[in-house]
Parts: C-alpha cells; sequence; structure tokens
C-alpha cells in the first residue's frame, strides 16, 4: 500500500468512527444531516460519500424515540440484523444466482455489486467462506462439504424467518 492509499485508508476510517459517533449520540435524520455534521467537524464530503459509509457501517434507518433516525446494528437489540438485511438485499438487488463448482455467482445492476456482498459478509453464513465482488458480479466460495445448489437455492429464495 503507498502513502496516498494508506492516508485515504485512514482519512476514511476516521472520517466512518465519527459518523458512527454522531448516529450513537443523537438523532441523525438524514444523509443531508450527516453531511452537514461532518463538514462542520472538517471532512468536506458528498453525498455519495456518505450513502457508502452508511452502508459499509451497516446503518439503517430506524424509529427511535418516535423519530425515523439511523441505527447501527449494536443500537437494533436483538434478532438477527445481518442476515435480515441480507435478505432484503438480496430480494432488491440480486437478478440472477447459479451455482458453479464451488462457487455461487450472483448478478446484479452494474455497480450494485459491492452493496451485495457486503451485506453477504457481514451476515457471517456458516456456509460461505467469503465474497469477491466487481461491478455487477459477486462470486461466493462456499465452504468445503458444502452444497453449492443448496446455497444458490437459499440466495434465489431467502427465507423470511
Amino acid at each position: 500500500m503507498d502513502a496516498r492509499s494508506a492516508s485515504v485508508t485512514d482519512l476514511r476510517t476516521r472520517r466512518q468512527k465519527l459518523i458512527a459517533e454522531l448516529i450513537r449520540s443523537g438523532q441523525v435524520t438524514s444523509q443531508e444531516d450527516v453531511t452537514s455534521r461532518l463538514s462542520e467537524q472538517g471532512f468536506p464530503v458528498t453525498q455519495a460519500t456518505v450513502s457508502r459509509d452508511l452502508e459499509q457501517l451497516g446503518a439503517v434507518k430506524a424509529k427511535r424515540g418516535g423519530v425515523s433516525c439511523y441505527s447501527l446494528p449494536d443500537q437494533l437489540g436483538a434478532g438477527d440484523w445481518p442476515t435480515d438485511r441480507l435478505r432484503r438485499v438480496l430480494v432488491e438487488w440480486v437478478q440472477s444466482v447459479d451455482a458453479a463448482g464451488q462457487l455461487v455467482v450472483l448478478k446484479t445492476p452494474p455497480g450494485s455489486a459491492h452493496l451485495v456482498a457486503l451485506a453477504i459478509d457481514q451476515a457471517r453464513l456458516p456456509a460461505v467462506l467469503g465474497s469477491v465482488a466487481g461491478d455487477d458480479t459477486i462470486f461466493v466460495a462456499v465452504r468445503d462439504g458444502e452444497d453449492p445448489g443448496e446455497i444458490a437455492a437459499w440466495f434465489r429464495n431467502p427465507p423470511t424467518e
């Protein structure tokens, strides 16, 4: 990693830490709110950057104190939040799923594969080793002994419970 990419990674890490602190400390109700608060703290960013950061942090809108605001996974209480989120992401973003050897290949609209791959990795499914995302394609590595066809079927039609 060169010095420039190290500094970009450090900047992103510090920015995401601040976003997490903002979410934990109060009611952050919109991406515009996050963008404004970051700018006030010396992090001039675009809405697109904030959107990516919120996605990577796993922030979702939830009602807290009667107000719809961003929450982090650990603020949502009981339940299997990462797997529930994965189900929603699969239904919304995945266009096709096929098994190929020990891989499951998922196709998404252009530019969307990273969102789905992140949700897969965060869900920590026991049968999945990890994922690699391109622009519109994700390769999911299936553990030895697991049936890629069954995993593909789960991705095609994730159970709601």
